[in-house]
């Protein structure tokens, strides 16, 4: 049975995490498959985005297989290599990942979640961060990523608690962008998707580079990297796709509008 489904449709490529009977749990084989997946779409030319979800109603995931690793050992929570590592495998995709949450979002899952670009949710979506209550560390970057999409206050509560932050919450806080019915989602994930992909893919790529490159910098770092790649990308526009591309800018205004 494939643990990571891959549907590749007019340029949208949809991964879906395949183990509901296990909350969709990230087991090993389930994270080999997941990177295996990761790698086809990242040498495959046509992605333009990825949506990213989970089998059934109940779990986008559940995080790491708590049983395995009672097993194995700690070292899956730990392991940087993109082979083990979900969130290093998504990251770096060069398209942009959205995020469909369709359930509870915990722990690893969780730390996947904020691995993705842009998060929607499911009205069933829920997300906690029950590291504290595990014993384990986060090692997939939820320690230092959720405070700063939410706030140091907000997520010192949810990490040092394990409650649950439900859907309308989270977007709220900023969080998830928006939330929808639970037979709402995946359209709406597949038509944002969609409208990514009308963008030119070197150029959305450069742009996503630069975001969250900038991102990881203080500002005056990432004003200065802005400007690095203005001047070198900038430079290699010609004024006629500039105004080829203005008129289209105003078509598709008028197409929104109806």
């Amino acid at each position: 049975m494939a643990l990571v489904l891959l549907d590749k449709t007019d340029g949208i490529a949809t991964i879906t995490l395949n183990r509901p009977e296990a909350m969709n749990a990230l087991s090993h084989d389930l994270r080999s498959q997941f990177f295996d997946v990761c790698q086809d779409i990242g040498a495959d030319g046509e992605i333009r985005a990825v949506v990213i979800t989970g089998a059934g109603d109940q779990a986008f995931t559940a995080g790491l297989d708590l049983k395995e690793l009672g097993e194995k050992g700690l070292g899956a929570a730990t392991d940087q290599q993109p082979a083990s590592n979900p969130c290093r495998a998504l990251e770096k995709l060069q398209v942009p990942v959205i995020g469909a949450i369709n359930g509870v979002a915990i722990t690893g899952g969780f730390e996947l979640a904020l691995a993705c670009d842009v998060l929607i949710a499911s009205s069933n979506a829920r997300f906690a961060d029950t590291h504290a209550r595990v014993g384990v560390i986060p090692g997939w970057g939820l320690s230092q990523k959720l405070s700063r999409y939410i706030g140091v206050s907000r997520a010192c509560e949810l990490s040092f608690t394990g409650q649950f932050l439900d859907a309308d919450t989270a977007c709220n806080w900023g969080l998830v962008n928006h939330v929808y019915a639970p037979e709402e989602l995946m359209p709406a994930a597949r038509a944002m998707a969609a409208d990514m992909a009308t963008i030119d893919p070197e150029f959305l790529k450069t742009y996503k580079k630069l975001i969250l490159n900038g991102y990881d910098r203080n500002f005056k770092e990432a004003m200065a990297l802005e400007t690095q790649v203005t001047d070198a990308y900038n430079d290699s526009v010609s004024a006629e796709e500039v105004e080829r591309r203005r008129l289209g800018v105003i078509e598709r205004g008028r197409a929104l509008k109806g």
